[in-house]
């Protein structure tokens, strides 16, 4: 196990406010974010995600491989015998670190826009890396009204598959999403009534979707989806909320406390009561597909000569825009002023450049525990006042960023 201490030297408590505002005014409202890192015990990592070879059991093996890097993300990642800041972004001024959630603390209205922070008191979405060798169990995410019965957040989430961090498939680059059209809550309960006796047969129900590079998916909470080998880019909403429905996969057992985990303890034998967290109608929709997939669109107001600026995530989770994202690719020798309506994280996938005064190179390999210069923190002041980008470098740089809610008036409906 690493003798690295992520948390090593961190600002906490009263002492962040004067770090945060020297960060904040000399890089005119960005902040550098460092790596975080989070293990799943239950996966197999994909080694797609710039981590060192010798770097992806460094939670220790019994933690299971790291298989995602999170960014902005002021979410505590829900795993059994984690370090008390999994899931938590680090920012980095002059060598010190800070919690980004103890920063939007202290100056979330500056951070995030005073509409997010006076409704959600927080930085309410987060998003990442997801990078695995195979498929993982078909489950679902909470819906918000089933989450608050264990005091938690429900999760609508969204995919998208950079190009840049899939030069193969891995095993299965499948995604398993929904129920067949016409399937039955009765089919759905007895294959939670074989759960002991092998494969439960919960993927018989279903349908699996090839996953095609620079294209994506919205995921409404309480729907099934088994996601493929492709590395994603997820950004959702700020829960660590699931319920895993398929007891066996890839010859790997799934215990019946990841399918429970997040309800009542009371219900935790009710089969009923577990199948009603699952969103009957959006499960069985005969358009899941137009539904649900999302291919890239131009932002014709943002893009100009040498950069063009598309919407890869987008559409509304019953009828509430709760997250989305972009992706920005700039030109060797290029430039533009970035000028967004709210705050966004930022991660470089492709390139050499610069965002205000702030360095961005997208690394090759990354130990565990070095900082690098590929993430970045737009605050709203930043955001709304305007950041220059730049391609110092000899290819495109790219770099995708995610927003938090009710951000944007133009943004497209899924299904376009």
């Amino acid at each position: 196990m690493s003798s690295v201490k992520l948390d090593s030297g961190l600002i906490r408590g009263d002492s962040v406010k004067g770090i945060l505002d020297s960060a904040f005014d000399s890089n005119g409202g960005l902040l550098r974010l460092t790596p975080t890192w989070v293990p799943r015990s239950f996966l197999h990592p994909g080694r797609r995600i710039k981590l060192h070879p010798s770097d992806y059991y460094r939670f220790g093996a019994d933690r299971g491989g790291i298989d995602e890097r999170w960014f902005g993300s002021t979410t505590e990642a829900a795993n059994e015998g984690r370090v008390w800041h999994e899931g938590l972004s680090f920012c980095l001024f002059e060598g010190k670190k800070f919690l980004l959630r103890d920063a939007v603390d202290e100056r979330g209205n500056d951070l995030v826009g005073e509409a997010t922070f006076s409704k959600y008191n927080r930085w309410p979405v987060y998003s990442k890396f997801f990078d695995n060798m195979g498929p993982i169990p078909h489950h679902m995410h909470q819906t918000f009204d089933d989450a608050a019965l264990v005091g938690q957040e429900g999760k609508p989430e969204s995919y998208y598959f950079p190009p840049q961090l899939n030069n193969v498939d891995n095993n299965f680059a499948y995604t398993f999403m929904g129920l067949e059209p016409g399937t039955t809550k009765e089919q759905a309960r007895r294959c939670l009534e074989n759960w002991n006796e092998g494969d439960n047969g919960m993927l018989d129900l279903s349908r699996a979707y090839r996953l095609k590079r620079g294209t994506g998916w919205l995921i409404p909470p309480g729907v099934l989806h088994a996601p493929g080998s492709l590395c994603t880019y997820e950004p959702q909403w700020g829960s660590d909320v699931f319920g895993m429905y398929q007891s066996i996969v890839e010859g790997r057992y799934v215990p019946w406390s990841l399918l429970v985990k997040d309800m009542p303890e009371d219900k935790h034998q009710d089969l009923d009561f577990i199948i009603g967290q699952l969103d009957w109608e959006k499960n069985v929709d005969t358009h899941f597909k137009q539904s649900n997939y999302l291919e890239p669109i131009r932002d014709e107001t943002r893009s100009g000569d040498g950069y063009e600026d598309l919407w890869i995530v987008y559409g509304t989770v019953d009828g509430e825009q709760l997250f989305s994202a972009k992706e920005l690719t700039i030109q060797p020798g290029a430039k533009c002023t970035l000028q967004d309506p709210g705050a966004s994280s930022w991660i470089t996938v492709q390139g050499r450049g610069r965002i205000g005064s702030l360095d961005l190179q997208t690394p090759a390999m990354i130990r565990f525990g070095e900082n690098t210069t590929d993430e970045v923190f737009i605050s709203h002041v930043a955001a709304t006042g305007g950041v220059e980008i730049e391609n110092l470098g000899t290819e495109p740089l790219v770099g995708l960023r995610y927003f938090g809610p009710a951000t944007h008036d133009n943004l497209p409906k899924a299904g376009n």
